[in-house]
């Protein structure tokens, strides 16, 4: 009998949650394999999917020490309140942490306290990295301050802080790739994400031998650079997460699909 598939712990935006009914199908003929993401984010794929094992990737140090920390059986140790003022000095606190280092359990609770408070889910960094999103527009928020319900899941997969062409792939590994997608805002990290970026990317999974489903915005230059690689196709109305001006009308995004 297969695990339960688990809730995210983080709120993120662009989760996708919303794409296990179509993921599960792909995935049913490869559980045996190792799942690999390099973009892995809120952990909707692999807590939905719950593979035996995976190698998990993301350019956020701060996500990744909060996953980390969660493997050993996190009890989060700060005080969780949705009060803005508690937000904005919890904010300084893991900023002044980020400036001599961090990567210990405190930086991971202040983490999961931003997060689950903040505007919308984000994870936004100035390049002076600092953490820099507003308090949120909650009414209630259902802190969970006891992690350990995770400790099992996450207990044999892998997490990793690297470029995603640097990840050690086996020949065999089912990747599922969801880079921050084609549109305007890509600041989810110093550095960005930018169209060269999301030419590697499809580049470089275009190489892999082993199964692939890559999303993204189904942008024209997005849909025309994955048939140019040869990617199998498959366009999804997505629920809009994030929208300034109400809108939430589906967004077309795409799968890419290749070796399956």
């Amino acid at each position: 009998m297969d695990p339960p598939p688990l809730t995210p712990p983080l709120k993120w935006a662009g989760g996708k949650r919303w794409q296990l009914p179509v993921l599960r199908p792909l995935w049913a003929g490869y559980q045996h394999r190792r799942l690999v993401e390099p973009f892995c984010g809120g952990l909707a794929v692999p807590l939905g999917l719950r593979p035996a094992t995976a190698l998990l990737n993301d350019l956020n140090p701060h996500l990744v020490n909060f996953y980390r920390w969660v493997q050993r059986g996190l009890s989060v140790d700060v005080a969780l309140e949705n009060v803005r003022d508690l937000y904005y000095a919890h904010r300084t606190r893991f900023n002044a942490l980020l400036e001599v280092g961090g990567g210990d359990t405190a930086e991971a609770s202040l983490f999961y306290f931003l997060n689950r408070t903040g505007y919308n889910g984000l994870c936004r960094f100035n390049r002076r990295n600092q953490f820099n999103v507003p308090f949120g527009r909650y009414r209630s928020i259902p802190y969970v301050s006891d992690l350990h319900g995770y400790r099992d899941a996450l207990r044999s997969w892998s997490f990793t802080c690297v470029e995603f062409d640097a990840m050690p792939l086996a020949p065999d590994d089912f990747v599922y790739a969801d880079p921050p997608y084609d549109v305007e805002f890509r600041q989810y990290a110093a550095r960005g994400f930018s169209w060269d970026d999301q030419v590697r990317t499809a580049q470089f999974l275009a190489a892999h031998p082993g199964p692939v489903v890559l999303a993204n915005q189904a942008t024209p230059r997005i849909l025309a650079l994955y048939e140019s690689l040869g990617y199998t196709l498959r366009l999804l109305d997505a629920p809009r997460r994030i929208s300034c001006d109400g809108n939430r009308t589906p967004a077309r995004e795409v799968l890419a699909l290749r070796n399956l």
